[in-house]
Formats: C-alpha cells, sequence, structure tokens
C-alpha cells in the first residue's frame, strides 16, 4: 500500500522586520501567528519606532517566544525624543535580553526636511548601540548621501555600529557603499514589485552573506497582495522574489537570509531554548 504524500514541510524564514504593535491586527492576532507559523517563519524581529511602544512589543515577545525586539526612535517620531529618552532606551534595552537591536533609527528627506533634527535624534541611538553593542536598524529615504557622510565620520573614529538597510529601496551604488561600512541590506515587499528595477539590481547583486528578508508588516504587502495589509507570512513571497532574481532556490535563500539574521542578531537557532 502506498503511503499518502505529504506537502513538503516551508523552508525555514525570518522575518527580521515587522510591526504586530498596531491596532489593525489586534481582530485577528492569533490567526496571523498561526499563519506565520505554517510558512515557516521561525523567528520575527518586531522594530521599535517610539520608546511609548516599548511595553506592548515587549508583551508580545511574553506571548510569542519566537519573536525577538529593537528599541528606538524612528526619524519621522522626533517629536518623542527628550533630554531623558537615551536613559530610557538604555535601561529597556539592558532589562531584557529579547532586545536585540537599537531602532528604527534612520534619516527621512522624503516625507520630512528637518534634517539637524533628524540628525539629533541618530546620533546619540548610534552611540548607544555602540555603547551597547548591538546592531543598528537603519531607516534611510532620500538620505543616502548625510547617512553615508555620518556612518563614515564614525568609522573613520571607530565608532560606527554594525547594523542593517531595513526596507531597501536605494540604488546598487549606495547599496555598495553600505556594505562597505559593514551593514546587511534587507529586501521587503518592495523587491516584488515590477517597477522596484534598482531594488531587482540589489537583490541580484548583493554578497550572499549579506541580506536579509522582511515584511515591513503592515506595510508594503508584496505582490500579489499589494494593497492589502502586510503580514510576517508573507516573507515567504519576499524570499520568492529574492531567488528568482538571484536564480536560486527559495530554500537556498531561505537558508542563507535566515543564516545571515541570525549572526547579525544574535538569534537563537532552531531548537534553542528561548
Amino acid at each position: 500500500m502506498t503511503p499518502p504524500a505529504h506537502a513538503a514541510e516551508p523552508a525555514p524564514l525570518i522575518d527580521s522586520h515587522c510591526h504586530i504593535v498596531f491596532r489593525n491586527f489586534e481582530d485577528d492576532l492569533d490567526a496571523v501567528v498561526e499563519r506565520w507559523r505554517a510558512a515557516g517563519v521561525v523567528s520575527l524581529v518586531h522594530a521599535c519606532v517610539e520608546p511609548a511602544e516599548i511595553p506592548a512589543i515587549r508583551a508580545l515577545a511574553d506571548r510569542f517566544p519566537e519573536m525577538r525586539y529593537s528599541v528606538g526612535v524612528h526619524p519621522l517620531d522626533t517629536q518623542h525624543w527628550q533630554p531623558g529618552t537615551q536613559q530610557v532606551l538604555r535601561e529597556a534595552a539592558l532589562a531584557d535580553c529579547r532586545v536585540v537591536a537599537i531602532g528604527e533609527l534612520g534619516l527621512d528627506l522624503y516625507r520630512d526636511q528637518n534634517l539637524e533634527e533628524q540628525l539629533g535624534v541618530l546620533r546619540p541611538q548610534l552611540d548607544l548601540a555602540c555603547e551597547l553593542d548591538l546592531p543598528v536598524i537603519v531607516h534611510c529615504r532620500d538620505a543616502a548621501a548625510p547617512m553615508l557622510e555620518e556612518l563614515r565620520q564614525r568609522a573613520s573614529q571607530g565608532r560606527c555600529p554594525r547594523g542593517v538597510m531595513h526596507c531597501w529601496g536605494g540604488t546598487p551604488e549606495e547599496m555598495e557603499a553600505f556594505l562597505g561600512l559593514g551593514f546587511y541590506i534587507s529586501f521587503s515587499g518592495v523587491v516584488t514589485f515590477p517597477k522596484a528595477e534598482a531594488t531587482h539590481a540589489c537583490a541580484r547583486q548583493v554578497p550572499a552573506d549579506r541580506y536579509l528578508v522582511e515584511t515591513d508588516c503592515p506595510f508594503l504587502a508584496p505582490v500579489p497582495r499589494r494593497g492589502k495589509r502586510n503580514e510576517p507570512s508573507f516573507v515567504a513571497a519576499v524570499a520568492a522574489r529574492v531567488a528568482e532574481l538571484r536564480g536560486e532556490s527559495l530554500a537556498t535563500v531561505a537558508a542563507t537570509s535566515t543564516a545571515n539574521a541570525r549572526r547579525l542578531f544574535a538569534l537563537p537557532q532552531a531548537g534553542d531554548n528561548v
């Protein structure tokens, strides 16, 4: 008698950047979790955009052992930076070993033009990452030149943290500059968009040991779900498109991006106590 055929287990994946605390996950969070586990997502890094989010993110990590998180202030949330904010972030990071990065920090000159204000929030967070020996999660939109200037100056002084350029949407030339500073490149649903030709080129060219995959959910759902709410299970579509662009198997891209994320964020191996 022929045994029944079983579907292949999904390749283990890590969603290296997500936001689950938003209200549009409140009504069906348990179903969202079931879907990410069914899709093979074995770990997630939940990004933080401002300190008030930290208790809610920590509570999610309490519920879902595969979750790790960052603490930081987003460049479009500079109004949340106060004289004591660096200490708040320091204490939150030291209080919980599940904090694996500082961020989401960076520069965004697409929506705001307050560069000096954004630099005033970015710099103490970069200092904190160096102090705590944690990587940074960098948001950089229409701001590659000032970001590179800041990071290169720090690198010349031996105080540039390691990290990842999240939700990559820059050019191959910009990518090479950030790679030269030791940064990883993370691809989101943008890589599935037909007109994102620069991102496609970056996915083809990035070294195998220097890329991650992410959703940035609930934003930027990949094709064919573009325009819908994004969620961690959809990271499989991102990985599949990266695999297609690189001429590799999904299993290869999943294994490579997962190993890279574990190395950058010091995430536990599958089966480790968490």
